[in-house]
């Protein structure tokens, strides 16, 4: 059956572009007309040793792509398609491929590996080929070395791909086993020891019961510790990675390896090449991620049900830990500021000490300040900026009151060596802990304010001025000003801001038309800012922000002029329009939030419409995002009068819907159609045949993203609140979508946080459809359409409340429904919910929650209940 497709594939690999696509056009057409066949010449081409080598990579590359796919609709078909492939034929494929694993050719071997794990992620689960694990085992006492990396190398790749409840306890024991051997010191094979370390670190999650067992943990301890101070770099480096993964997966069960661990990692970070003082480091900021996440569940009291325990494994290494993150600080790299995805020791140091002093709080400053003290006024500039960013990172975690004082004295030091420091480095690691000294020091929260309006003239003109600077510090300058401006959010009136507000915008502008804007995300950070300032400013400078529309209305507008563009423009010009969409949505959600402001803002509705239609008809999916947010704004902003837009709109409208592929894009037109809904109300009437049939396709497709079916629900309450009793009409397909989604929501028994997380924003979505409809129907003669869905309703809220898993949104959600059932239905519903198992419970919980707006939901749903009950 397996025909020669040697030169096909050679051919589809050329750089004469037309050889190419006329070859990967046969490699389809082949696939397409006899795929059995297609799969076995693949194959075949991977195991022949005969054959070249770039043939045989891609022949194994086609064949992993052929069992598994990004999308999860598409991985699914591609997993049914192989699993009615004839038995014959997998078997055939499959010998291949592990005959592969003996190749002398590394690239083969290492796609055969590929191949069998995909494989295998699709067959163990159904209980086929259970003898691979075995048949893979016997091969790591093969006597050629370069056979045993390969088979450890698949065994890593299986763990990655299945499961560990797919592999019995004997069997993960065996490969355990085997791969533990292989990294042992006694393994004189370089090749071999590194496919063990690495296949250990995908094993990890299958070792559970191993751990548990002290004698077994031990030595898989004693064997990755060795490991790490193997002759060869990328042993050790994989070594420090299982460490890593250990210090997250088994934090528990590390306290006796930890002062070992300790002296391990000090070594390797003063002395070790970085690729593996980098994980050494990790190591550290994962413990730092586990004991944080573990205080902030329990608040620091265990009396509580704690899982696990806190072993506060970073308080006591604090005093070794900090002189050692503090060295790395000096390791800088010249010129890591410019380099967007730069990671070097020194950022690495610096990002553990932060989260060091998140885990500790005040315990850290006084180790830290001595350092800080000793290096600021250096004359070499890595002190000067290991110091700054010392200081920076340890402020978040110390209470205010420890840090104040420091911060007072330190804010005039930093504010001059912003605008004097003769280094880039310093200067950008200055305004980013400004930024971190406005972000959390300071705001309606503190005490004694840092900023006073002593020093914020001051502040602001070193700001303003830095915003002149290179790219890379004018960006971590607008950042500053960022979190300034938000922690006047709450001023009410009296923003110390306001004198300068002009010329804080001017500036932003300013910088926006920069030439270098587009270095170090400069143009974007200054609008985000420019946002800020705007949603933060007070009623005292409305009138600026009104100047401000026509300006960011021309800008949009010049945008949109732009002709014949390269497709890199185009990319420019797109996330230009953005950014320009984003900040009129600022100023829309800011003028149209008082009625003075609305009243003078409303002369530019039309042509702001205008422009975001344009923005539409260029068609690309990031600017869709923005335009479509901001015309929710509009929305909002001109209420019933929106309805003249939408003749031209709702096109736009539909096309966001139907955006599978983009579903961010989806899921924000969803949240817009309720944003239009509540201005326009029954204005809304004519479009909504066409807007219910977009979104209950949306909901039956297993295409869209499962993240947008909540909001979509969501989305029915708010059209029948604004239609009233014309949903009638819709109840019919509304309602059987809505009770098998509440099904799948309320069993969930076993599931893990992320998919917790999930049920609730489906039950959310459920219950404000529920109560959109009631609140819809209320008083309307058509209200007896509604009686045969209470009681699969009150099922419902049984089954959550029965669940015990539900959170404080749902629940306020879930009570208002049980008051809109009672308060639309009335006495029909009085005696259903008198039969209900635990709605008197579950009213009774609400009534006494620590939320007060649980609180009031339920003092209402409890009056809505007692009328429906007297009647």
């Amino acid at each position: 059956m397996a025909m020669e497709v040697t030169q096909v594939l050679l051919n589809a690999q050329s750089v004469d572009g037309n050889i190419r696509k006329h070859a990967e056009e046969s490699l389809k057409q082949f696939q397409d007309q006899n795929l059995p066949s297609f799969l076995l010449s693949l194959s075949g081409e991977l195991a022949n040793d005969e054959k070249p080598v770039d043939s045989r990579k891609l022949a194994g590359l086609i064949l992993k792509n052929a069992l598994d796919a990004k999308e999860q609709h598409r991985k699914f078909e591609l997993v049914q398609r192989w699993l009615s492939l004839d038995a014959a034929v997998k078997t055939q494929i499959k010998t291949c491929l592990l005959q592969t694993l003996s190749s002398p050719v590394p690239d083969a071997r290492s796609t055969a590996s590929q191949v069998i794990a995909k494989i295998a992620g699709i067959e163990l689960p159904q209980k086929q080929w259970p003898e691979l694990i075995g048949s893979l085992l016997s091969n790591i006492h093969q006597l050629p070395a370069h056979v045993k990396q390969a088979t450890l190398e698949t065994l890593g790749y299986l763990c990655e791909e299945v499961s560990p409840d797919v592999v019995d306890q004997d069997q993960v024991n065996k490969i355990l086993t085997a791969v533990v051997q292989g990294m042992n010191s006694s393994e004189g094979n370089n090749d071999v020891r590194l496919a063990a370390t690495r296949a250990l670190y995908n094993a990890l999650g299958f070792a559970q019961a191993n751990f548990t067992n002290d004698m077994e943990r031990d030595y898989i301890m004693r064997v990755v510790c060795e490991a790490t101070l193997s002759p060869e770099v990328k042993i050790r480096q994989a070594a420090f990675e299982c460490l890593v993964s250990i210090s997250s997966t088994y934090y528990e069960k590390l306290a006796p390896y930890i002062q070992d661990i300790f002296n391990i990692t000090a070594k390797a970070v003063r002395e070790d090449e970085e690729p593996v003082a980098l994980q050494a480091i990790e190591f550290w900021s994962s413990i730092c991620d586990e004991e944080i996440d573990i205080l902030e569940e329990y608040g620091g009291d265990f009396s509580g049900d704690s899982d696990i325990p806190c072993f506060y494994f970073i308080k006591q290494a604090l005093p070794a830990l900090v002189p050692m993150l503090l060295e790395t600080l000096l390791k800088q790299e010249e010129d890591q500021d410019q380099d967007e995805g730069a990671w070097n020791l020194a950022m690495a140091g610096g990002t553990c000490l932060g989260l060091v002093a998140r885990t500790v709080g005040d315990d850290i400053v006084p180790l830290v300040m001595p350092f800080i003290e000793e290096n600021i006024t250096k004359p070499d500039w890595r002190q000067r900026e290991a110091a700054t960013y010392a200081f920076g990172s340890i402020l978040e975690g110390p209470s205010p009151d420890k840090l104040a004082p420091i911060v007072n004295v330190a804010l005039n030091f930093m504010l001059s060596a912003l605008t004097k420091d003769p280094n880039n480095h310093v200067k950008d690691t200055t305004a980013w802990t400004l930024g971190r000294i406005f972000e959390f020091l300071h705001g309606s929260t503190m005490e004694t304010p840092i900023i006073t309006h002593a020093n914020c003239q001051q502040i602001i003109t070193v700001l303003l001025l830095s915003m002149k600077d290179v790219p890379n510090v004018a960006e971590k300058a607008c950042g500053a000003l960022y979190f300034l401006a938000q922690g006047y959010e709450d001023v009410g009136s009296a923003s110390p801001l306001t004198p300068f507000f002009q010329e804080i915008v001017q500036s932003l502008l300013t910088v926006t038309h920069r030439k270098d804007a587009g270095e170090s995300r400069l143009r974007t950070s200054a609008y985000e800012t420019l946002n800020e300032v705007v949603r933060c400013s007070t009623d005292e400078t409305a009138p600026m922000v009104l100047q401000l529309v026509p300006v960011i209305m021309m800008e949009l507008h010049q945008t949109l002029e732009a002709q014949k563009l390269s497709s890199d423009e185009r990319e420019k010009q797109n996330e230009l329009q953005g950014l320009l969409c984003g900040c009129l949505q600022v100023i829309i959600q800011k003028l149209g939030s008082s009625e003075p402001t609305k009243y003078v803002f409303m002369q530019y509705a039309d042509q702001i419409m205008g422009l975001f239609l344009r923005v539409f008809a260029c068609r690309s999916a990031t600017v869709h995002e923005e335009a479509m947010l901001a015309i929710g704004a509009l929305a909002y902003a001109t209420g019933p009068d929106f309805a003249k837009y939408m003749p031209e709109f709702y096109k736009y409208l539909e096309m966001g819907l139907q955006n599978f592929e983009e579903y961010q894009v989806c899921a924000v037109t969803v949240g817009v159609v309720g944003d239009i809904c509540r201005a326009l109300e029954d204005k809304i009437l004519p479009y909504c045949d066409g807007i219910m049939t977009l979104l209950l396709k949306d909901l039956s497709s297993n295409q869209l993203h499962r993240s947008v079916k909540p909001p979509i629900f969501s989305c029915f309450g708010d059209i029948a609140l604004a239609i009233g009793e014309n949903f009638e009409k819709y109840l019919m397909y509304a309602m059987p979508m809505l009770q098998s989604a509440a099904e799948l929501s309320s069993h969930t028994a076993g599931a893990d946080d992320e998919m917790t997380e999930y049920t609730n924003l489906l039950r959310n979505g459920i219950l404000e459809a529920y109560s959109g409809i009631f609140q819809g129907f209320k008083n309307s003669p058509k209200t007896q359409l509604l009686i045969p869905y209470a009681p699969h309703i009150l099922q419902f809220l049984d089954s959550i409340y029965m669940e015990k898993d539900m959170d404080d949104v749902v629940m306020k959600t879930a009570i208002g429904v049980l008051g809109d059932l009672a308060d639309t239905l009335g006495s029909n519903a009085g005696s259903l919910i008198q039969q209900s198992l635990s709605s008197k419970d579950f009213l009774n919980e609400c009534l006494s929650s620590e939320d007060h707006l649980i609180k009031e939901s339920a003092e209402w749903a409890k009056l809505a209940i007692s009328r429906a009950i007297s009647v």
